[in-house]
């Protein structure tokens, strides 16, 4: 055992009260959104907050998820939630399917274009609706999208490298 804490994954945040009985409201980074409600622990994380909690109930009710932790049992304890960060331990993600990855897997890895100029590192990703968008971070800022086969060639998370087709000029 390494000793080394385990790598944690942010999948929402905590944006409101529900209620007076320490329910909360939940914006969920996750596909479908109420998927975070099925990790029976939380990180939460916020400047101050540090806690790890226990899912009582969870529940998409309408557009918006709705959570009940263990020990908030009234609006007063749960109002110290809002805007904390909720977390979970990178090893209790499902597996992906053949290529398909995690967002948080691929932040960090360096992007090279086919002919082997380093273009930079994922510093993040965000979504337009249609495709990913890799936030890439080198000598300037490049946005690529993550589109799998045309765009991104390769992706070796253990190698720590993706390969793209993309005009290092653009």
């Amino acid at each position: 055992m390494s000793g080394e804490p385990a790598r944690q994954v942010v999948l929402g945040r905590v944006s409101g009260l529900l209620g007076v009985k320490g329910w909360i409201k939940v914006f969920s980074y996750t596909h479908p959104r109420e998927n975070i409600v099925g990790f029976s622990r939380w990180m939460l994380r916020s400047d101050d907050v540090r806690d790890d909690v226990e899912v009582e109930a969870g529940e998409l009710r309408g557009r918006t998820v709705v959570a009940k932790l263990q020990g908030f049992d009234d609006q007063d304890r749960a109002r110290a939630l809002i805007g904390a960060e909720i977390a979970v331990p990178r090893g209790d993600l499902p597996p992906c399917d053949p290529d398909e990855y995690y967002w948080a897997d691929l932040e960090g890895l360096r992007v090279c274009a086919l002919a082997g100029e380093e273009l930079g590192r994922i510093d993040g990703l965000f979504s337009t609706g249609m495709h990913d968008i890799m936030v890439v971070e080198g000598e300037r800022q490049r946005l690529i999208p993550f589109v799998l086969k045309r765009i991104v060639r390769t992706v070796d998370l253990e190698g720590g490298l993706v390969i793209v087709d993309w005009d290092p000029g653009y």
